[in-house]
């Protein structure tokens, strides 16, 4: 009994994840709406219900990165946009900083599963074939920035 399932560990580990990101594209839609801080931003989300089921570093570390190397990140992103950044919607724009973000800046989580999550929540907050433009843009920005991880 004392033996913990690392299965069970393994599962809970990527819900909190999947429920940090779930709440860092919330701040951060609030962010791109009302330009507030990332610490204004990341005591807000504190007090949401969710937070507690969060993997709480990992979400201000994408608050915080995000809001902080937006310029950068924009940056590395443009290349494969069709149209100017501003011009996204702002699900869409907030997905791909944060995809950007993980991708650049978090190499311990796989390309791929930056790329699921960011996909995953585009098709539930997202417009009709916004997770199709999503997955593009981030998978064309894995193969440059992840060139070595994303060779088959």
């Amino acid at each position: 009994m004392g033996n913990a399932d690392p299965l069970s560990a393994s599962r809970m580990s990527r819900g909190s994840r999947r429920r940090s990101r779930e709440l860092a594209l919330q701040a951060l839609y609030q962010w791109l709406l009302t330009g507030d801080d990332a610490d204004a931003l990341c005591r807000q989300t504190a007090e949401k219900k969710e937070y507690a089921r969060a993997d709480t570093a990992y979400l201000e570390s994408i608050v915080r990165g995000v809001v902080l190397c937006a310029g950068e990140l924009t940056e590395a992103l443009q290349p494969f946009l069709d149209r100017p950044v501003d011009q996204l919607s702002p699900i869409e724009r907030v997905l791909l900083l944060m995809g950007a973000y993980e991708l650049i800046h978090a190499h311990e989580v796989p390309y791929r599963v930056v790329i699921n999550e960011a996909v995953e929540l585009a098709k539930t907050y997202g417009g009709t074939d916004g997770h199709r433009y999503v997955n593009g843009v981030l998978d064309k920005l894995a193969s440059q920035v992840r060139a070595g991880e994303t060779k088959r």
